[in-house]
């Protein structure tokens, strides 16, 4: 994305279009609501490795990427106008910029929560409710729905109120929605509505994130974009594999549902100590942090 005429280029598809700082979080989060397709993965994977087998769960799952495949090598088309392609140090500057690593810390919590829970409630529900494969798919589908719808209504809430402001939103209502899913392990249908809504707050908070992004890197918006994505990725697999671990030890759920709850916590204290120094710091009329 470039900076152009005071607008961020958005380029992808067939075409680019410019938004303004204050609209990155709606145009990011109505890209990210792709995430629904975890909704039929959770549906329809379990079901279907019960009747035919996991092996022919992944054939299948090769005929829609083979028909996308085919459709964009025929429409795609590049940006008219092409970023300069950024180097190994580019990164390497932006790990030295302390900003960053709040963003870094900021997405593992929202977006790693979000993808980390969708690995992660399967195998929960399973185990703690002895759900069979089409109820456990029906409940993560459920949790993970919530959470791709709010994604993209995140970005245009944090647009209206700001972006900090929704952020502690988002964070102190995980804390309370998974803390109390750790005392909830023995009641199903609680412990589905907590995840529900903390799934939805996690979706907004990607938006959210997405929102302030462009504020404060609107220049290195493409380093930033690869450097949180891939601290979401990072986030998601350490939460899902964390929450395994912590239950073979302790046999138990709970634990690792108040660590991420903890995790949570810190962001939000991290939040607050900053949020001061970023309001008086990006000036702008379009700013809305």
């Amino acid at each position: 994305m470039q900076k152009e005429h005071g607008l961020f280029r958005a380029g992808g598809g067939a075409a680019t279009i410019g938004y303004p700082p204050q609209h990155q979080g709606t145009a990011m989060g109505i890209a990210g609501a792709g995430n629904s397709g975890t909704v039929i993965a959770a549906l329809f994977a379990p079901v279907l490795a019960v009747a035919l087998g996991w092996q022919t769960v992944f054939g299948l799952a090769l005929a829609p990427l083979a028909l996308l495949f085919v459709i964009f090598a025929l429409v795609a088309k590049d940006a008219p106008t092409q970023a300069e392609p950024k180097r190994l140090a580019d990164y390497g500057r932006m790990l030295g910029n302390r900003d960053a690593w709040w963003f870094v810390f900021f997405h593992a919590l929202t977006f790693g929560g979000f993808s980390g829970f969708a690995s992660a409630q399967p195998g929960y529900f399973h185990d703690q409710f002895a759900f069979g494969p089409r109820l456990a798919g029906c409940a993560t589908a459920g949790c993970v729905f919530a959470g791709s719808v709010m994604r993209s209504m995140g970005g245009v809430l944090a647009g209206r109120i700001g972006g900090t402001r929704s952020l502690l939103s988002v964070y102190g209502a995980v804390v309370l929605l998974i803390g109390l899913t750790g005392f909830a392990t023995h009641i199903p249908a609680v412990s589905v509505a907590l995840f529900v809504v903390a799934m939805l707050c996690l979706g907004a908070g990607n938006g959210a994130v997405f929102q302030l992004l462009p504020q404060r890197f609107g220049k290195d918006i493409g380093v930033m974009t690869g450097l949180i994505g891939m601290a979401g990725g990072v986030g998601g697999f350490l939460l899902a594999s964390g929450l395994g671990a912590i239950k073979q030890a302790t046999g138990m759920y709970s634990g690792g549902l108040w660590l991420f709850s903890g995790l949570v916590l810190l962001g939000w204290l991290g939040l607050t100590s900053i949020k001061t120094r970023w309001r008086s710091a990006w000036t702008g009329a379009e700013a809305r942090v």
